[in-house]
């Protein structure tokens, strides 16, 4: 229940010509406290909630624990939701062994856009397109629960 991941700012859109699926995503935190944030996601067609606890001291790792939901519950919750629900479209893409998670944010945080690669362990080696930019892993103002309170448009 360890989620370790690496985060990068996308330079292009070149993985537009790469992606092999693509989800509209919309999520909402009950809790945007960084030592327990609680989420509750729609993804497509099904529901989400999501507790994660403080990060390692590289950002790279940190607990996760996930359940599936009713959608008709994920929405009901989403409305009980802090201000700031985030809208993104997620498109993945395989390199190697990982499939790299692109979020494309619109709305409020339009013209962001991150990858997410979860790992093995902090040391696992990713083969890394040419599209992925800089490394914001333990940049606190990319992590989501940041961007709901903060959007990017505001930056």
């Amino acid at each position: 229940m360890i989620e370790i991941e690496r985060k990068y700012l996308v330079t292009s859109l070149e993985f537009l010509n790469e992606y092999t699926t693509k989800n509209e995503i919309a999520q909402g935190y009950l809790s945007s406290d960084p030592q327990r944030t609680v989420r509750i996601r729609i993804k497509g067609t099904k529901g989400y909630i999501t507790i994660k606890g403080i990060g390692s001291d590289s950002g790279i790792s940190r607990y996760e624990w996930e359940k599936e939901i009713a959608l008709e519950e994920a929405q009901s919750l989403l409305k009980l939701c802090e201000k700031g629900v985030i809208e993104k479209t997620r498109y993945e893409v395989k390199t190697g062994n990982h499939t790299i998670e692109i979020d494309v944010f619109y709305g409020e945080n339009d013209g962001l856009i991150i990858a997410e690669i979860e790992l093995e362990n902090e040391n696992d080696t990713i083969l890394k397109p040419n599209w992925l930019g800089t490394e914001v892993t333990n940049n606190e103002r990319y992590y989501n629960s940041y961007i709901s309170q903060n959007p990017f448009k505001s930056w």
